[in-house]
């Protein structure tokens, strides 16, 4: 036991040093891309890549070389990730427990609407800038063009994605006819430029969030596991930390031996006591 945990503890932590390469890696290249879609994720890819290798060559040093104060860092920031880790899961739960498609009679695809998801969800996407950049990835990404040779059984017949039903046609209930729209506000914002579309309406914001919504409970499922596998290499670390201690104070077993003074407990003065007066009586 005394080089088991060390020996998973450092086994752990080179096959996560080695795995925050490519996470780097992607935020530096996503960094050269001169679209808004492809360094969304920049920032955030490059902290979780610096911090994860930083923490692991800390555990690594730590646990193979038994330097204690290395394992110590390895310890105090992995629970601030644990606690970060679970704080996370606990939020993306809550705000992703609002919302879901509505059943469009006599179609297969669903259509979304704003007010059903969570308003916190509700207000990063009416920030227009933070919109500016979501819509030029639907615009990059060519989303639309997919359904534009549908025919009309195809629009009975087959589904779409959130970001199509909600961007790349107007709502069902609105209709055109001899110049008179009729529907709610988003019947307005639909034009059939390509630029346009239904870009700025509340469905296309709806259905945005929607897959917003699906990703991130998946990624609050994997966040679980992630945890409960970051406990056990917490208790793991909280071993190699003792081991690596213990090897720095070695234990004498000469130890044991040495006597000490103990006082009497109050009891043992009346036992004897009792036992002298009755063999005095008897």
């Amino acid at each position: 036991m005394y080089r088991f945990s060390n020996t998973v503890i450092g086994v752990l932590n080179l096959l996560s040093l080695l795995a925050s390469i490519p996470i780097i890696g992607t935020a530096l290249w996503k960094a050269r891309s001169s679209t808004t879609c492809k360094n969304f994720l920049q920032t955030p890819l490059l902290v979780i890549g610096f911090v994860i290798l930083l923490v692991s060559l800390a555990g690594f040093i730590g646990a193979c070389f038994h330097v204690a104060w290395a394992l110590w860092v390895y310890l105090v920031v992995m629970i601030f990730l644990i606690a970060t880790l679970m704080g996370l899961t606990l939020f993306g739960l809550v705000v992703t427990s609002q919302g879901g498609g509505v059943e469009v009679p006599g179609r297969v695809y669903k259509e979304y609407r704003l007010g059903d998801y969570h308003p916190w969800l509700r207000e990063r996407v009416r920030d227009q800038e933070y919109w500016n950049s979501i819509r030029s990835c639907i615009l990059t990404s060519k989303t639309c063009s997919k359904i534009q040779s549908w025919t009309t059984l195809d629009y009975f017949q087959r589904d779409m994605t959130s970001v199509q039903s909600g961007c790349c046609k107007p709502p069902t209930a609105c209709t055109y006819e001899t110049g008179v729209i009729v529907g709610g506000e988003d019947c307005y914002r639909w034009n059939n430029g390509i630029e346009t579309f239904c870009y700025e309406c509340d469905a296309c914001k709806a259905g945005v969030l929607e897959e917003i919504r699906l990703d991130w409970r998946k990624l609050s499922v994997v966040n679980i596991l992630v945890l409960v596998l970051l406990i056990a290499v917490y208790a793991a670390g909280c071993c190699a930390f003792h081991n690596t201690r213990h090897a720095a104070h070695p234990y004498h077993p000469s130890d044991d031996n040495r006597m000490t003074k103990v006082r009497p407990r109050w009891d043992y003065y009346w036992w004897r006591w009792w036992h002298e007066k009755k063999e005095q009586l008897y």
